[in-house]
């Protein structure tokens, strides 16, 4: 009995030549699209995204993307929106950061877009950045409080 030497063949272990080398060309939304920016990850393929409409949408990553493009909470990402679902959109394409700073840059992007920041907790938190001052409690006493600068 021969051993099993792994999944598939040779041109398996050779792979696809799909590597994407230098800059692409930058892709503005068409008409039934609109840019989004990921929310978390549901896992099947599927997030969470809050588009630039102010529409909350499940977005499905489509199959040529599947397990080739890797996205996560917080990138900005162009979706298709469907006819008869609102409130679904398919994945066409993940901006990479550079590409998501020209789109600010050119007013595509509201000016208050957070790159390359993963998201939590939404939209809507308005974190400065400023949090310096933390308080603790103690089991057995009273507050104690500790200042970072």
């Amino acid at each position: 009995m021969p051993k099993n030497k792994g999944k598939g063949g040779k041109n398996r272990k050779r792979g696809k030549n799909e590597a994407v080398v230098g800059k692409r060309e930058l892709i503005f939304k068409e008409e039934g699209q609109e840019y989004a920016q990921v929310l978390r990850m549901l896992g099947n393929g599927r997030c969470d995204a809050m588009c630039f409409d102010g529409t909350k949408r499940l977005c499905h990553i489509r199959g040529k993307m599947h397990r080739k493009v890797w996205i996560d909470a917080g990138d900005i990402i162009l979706v298709g929106l469907r006819d008869y679902q609102d409130h679904k959109a398919d994945i066409i394409l993940k901006y990479w950061t550079y590409e998501a700073r020209l789109l600010k840059a050119y007013g595509e992007l509201p000016a208050n877009t957070r790159i390359n920041v993963g998201i939590a907790g939404g939209f809507d938190e308005e974190d400065d950045g400023d949090d310096d001052y933390f308080e603790f409690m103690n089991a057995g006493t009273s507050s104690a409080h500790m200042n970072f600068i």
